[in-house]
């Protein structure tokens, strides 16, 4: 599949033209695009990345990536088994190592099957969801892990999973959480670890990746949607090591709730503002900075405004380049650890007008 192509767009699907990407992407994106938009890439249509809609002829569907990858994969494992089968003697030998490695893979997928089911389970509709994680809480006798993504956590999403965390504190169940630093200042965060005491350890971090719950590191939960109605149920040993990697290298970087955030080393600007300076050097918009941090829009421009006349900037222009100026853009991380002062001059001077 890697090596077929048309005279027009000499490649496979591994190395698409940049219109084909723009088509298949879109197609992936909307569920299917009309059959005019692959009339300039019919290497799309050649290489089975898209096929008639039974429903509209009119219309194009896309072959799912996952089934892409696994043919580009069939392909590489076909010609590397025909170089080897040339070889000759070495061939048995490596077979039989190969061999050896899928039966172990097979064994280990055998048990996961056993144990909980599918490697991977679509929970569609919050109640399926909240039946399969009573499931896994009941089944729980170790570790949960979680990653908790967003500002204050509200009233109503503190409790909705209290009961699961009672059962589990009631078993000796530890408990990990992950918040960003804005959850610290909600009431009902506190109120919450105060009742589970040492169940619960609970660290903040300016940012953390999506909604992921672990249990015991052999099944995990994470969001399949926008509005998280639908979850995907994950069993599979390859993808909980991985989640199980990513949370403790987070955790590792992350501030216990009950200590200090870190000062920012600069008069007047805080934490947060400093969180703020930075996602502005990389060129994130208002609200995807709001997003990341857990924070309103509203708030998150009430701190900009007061970080442009902190640093002596009238224009965002300015303030990107007063933000790399004292360092707050991120380059700072890899300079020796000095306070820096903002002075009087400093504020005043022609580059910040």
């Amino acid at each position: 599949m890697a090596g077929h192509g048309t005279d027009e767009h000499p490649h496979g699907a591994d190395r698409l033209c940049d219109a084909g990407d723009r088509v298949y992407s879109r197609a992936v994106r909307r569920g299917r695009v009309p059959r005019t938009d692959a009339e300039p890439v019919p290497c799309l249509l050649e290489l089975a990345l898209l096929h008639p809609d039974p429903d509209d002829m009119d219309w194009l569907v896309p072959t799912a990536p996952q089934e892409v990858m696994t043919r580009l994969l069939r392909g590489v494992y076909d010609e590397v088994s025909e170089s080897h089968r040339r070889v000759g003697s070495a061939v048995a030998a490596f077979e039989w190592y190969a061999g050896l490695g899928r039966r172990i893979q097979a064994s280990a997928m055998a048990s996961a099957s056993l144990e909980g089911g599918a490697a991977i389970r679509v929970l569609d509709g919050l109640a399926r969801i909240q039946a399969a994680m009573d499931d896994a809480t009941e089944a729980c006798t170790r570790e949960v892990l979680t990653v908790q993504p967003g500002g204050i956590r509200r009233e109503p999403e503190l409790t909705e999973g209290l009961h699961r965390a009672v059962a589990l504190r009631s078993r000796g169940v530890r408990m990990r959480d992950l918040y960003t630093h804005v959850a610290r200042h909600g009431q009902g965060l506190l109120n919450y670890l105060e009742l589970m005491g040492d169940a619960v350890e609970a660290r903040t971090l300016d940012e953390v990746v999506d909604r992921l719950i672990l249990f015991d590191r052999t099944v995990a939960f994470i969001p399949a949607n926008a509005d998280h109605t639908m979850a995907l149920e994950l069993r599979h040993p390859a993808l909980i090591e991985y989640f199980v990697t990513v949370f403790d290298r987070l955790w590792r970087l992350a501030i216990p709730v009950g200590a200090p955030l870190p000062d920012t080393g600069i008069e007047g600007i805080s934490h947060r503002e400093q969180s703020i300076a930075a996602l502005l050097a990389d060129g994130h918009q208002d609200a995807v900075i709001a997003e990341r941090l857990g924070i309103s829009v509203r708030t998150c421009r009430a701190h900009i405004a007061r970080l442009s006349e902190t640093l002596g900037a009238a224009s965002r222009t300015q303030l990107g380049v007063r933000i790399a100026q004292v360092g707050l853009d991120g380059a700072s991380s890899r300079l020796p650890d000095v306070p820096v002062q903002l002075t009087p001059a400093d504020r005043e001077s022609p580059t910040a007008r």
